[in-house]
């Protein structure tokens, strides 16, 4: 199988990503490999898409940091690869990263990941359906019974009588962004600090401001789904509880979190059941969906992460269970002369 992953850029990429870890088990199964950046995409003349990759130089690496290393060494090779003759293109680019200095990347890359697609090439997540996912407003289209309430505004007083009418307390985060950044919580305690907050969040554009959750104080559950379904392998789910003892709002591993591994309850599990649909009919083959209690607060299907993390706390082959699965995915396709788009096979 040749896998290409998309990703921001290998100079920025980390040894606990969910990429590399994907990557690594790709090679150790025999597969051929290739990451290649958003911003290098080039359409030829023939009307394939290509791009320089940076190719792993050996066939067994001992571990993520080790496979890494090889990568972003400067000497590494780095062959004109064609997404268009590729199996499988997995877009692992955060639009986040590039919001600074090249917010035109993240959509550009996901116009050439269309023409691939279009060519008969599987990719996922669909590059149609995340060109609307890219920002926040794609969460308001799930089902009104797994989200919190919520307003995106630009309007501070909109947000101002939002907070009133819950009791003043809310969450207000950018529309753009991730990570955990710019996240306020509000209580009865914020005082005078509610409109620096608000100021501060709509300095970057658009501002969602959401119910809060109580039991967000805990922390929250990132529950990783394929094809629609909480993964799941040998009896183990694909779900971490992350949180702060720190005293920051924020639980994002990213922000300085901690994280463990738990088991999904009945809530949780219908959570996910609720948002299955939408997420095959959309083509989000893999998504992280970040829970507290019964209500869904906010959807990652960019770059969803986590798997290093329940694969190291389980000992268990998520990462294979995922390749197992493209490799299935192809098997099936070339039955159907590449016919079958990354919808059809959310189903197989």
């Amino acid at each position: 199988m040749k896998l290409i992953f998309v990703i921001n850029d290998i100079a920025t990429e980390k040894d606990n990503f969910t990429t590399i870890r994907l990557a690594r088990r790709a090679i150790a199964m025999g597969h051929e490999v290739a990451l290649v950046s958003l911003i290098d995409l080039t359409y030829e003349m023939d009307g394939s898409v290509t791009a320089h990759g940076s190719v792993p130089r050996r066939k067994e690496y001992e571990d993520d940091a080790d496979l890494l290393g090889d990568l972003q060494d400067h000497e590494a090779p780095r062959p004109r690869v064609s997404l268009s003759e590729a199996d499988v293109v997995l877009l692992r680019g955060d639009p986040a990263d590039e919001l600074p200095q090249r917010p035109w990347a993240h959509g550009s890359s996901l116009l050439f990941a269309q023409i691939a697609a279009a060519q008969g090439v599987i990719v996922l997540n669909d590059p149609f359906k995340l060109t609307d996912a890219s920002n926040k407003t794609y969460f308001q289209r799930y089902p009104a019974a797994i989200r919190p309430r919520t307003v995106i505004t630009r309007d501070a007083e909109v947000i101002r009588r939002f907070i009133e009418d819950e009791g003043g307390k809310a969450v207000i985060k950018p529309l753009q962004g991730s990570g955990g950044h710019g996240v306020f919580v509000i209580t009865e305690d914020s005082g005078g600090n509610v409109n620096q907050m608000i100021e501060a969040t709509l300095r970057d554009g658009y501002a969602i401001a959401q119910e809060y959750l109580p039991a967000a104080a805990d922390g929250d559950l990132r529950v990783i789904t394929l094809n629609g379904r909480v993964m799941q392998v040998d009896g183990s789910y694909a779900c971490i509880r992350r949180f702060n003892e720190s005293g920051d709002a924020r639980s994002n591993i990213s922000a300085g979190g901690s994280f463990e591994l738990v088991e999904p309850d009945e809530a949780v599990l219908r959570v996910v059941e609720i948002a299955g649909p939408k997420l095959i009919h959309d083509g989000m083959y893999l998504a992280g969906l970040d829970i507290v209690g019964d209500k869904m607060m906010e959807i990652n299907v960019d770059t969803p992460g986590g798997l290093s993390m329940v694969e190291d706390l389980t000992g268990k082959d998520f990462s294979g269970h995922v390749l197992r699965d493209l490799e299935h995915k192809v098997r099936l396709r070339e039955h159907y002369g590449r016919a079958l788009d990354s919808h059809n096979l959310s189903f197989v």
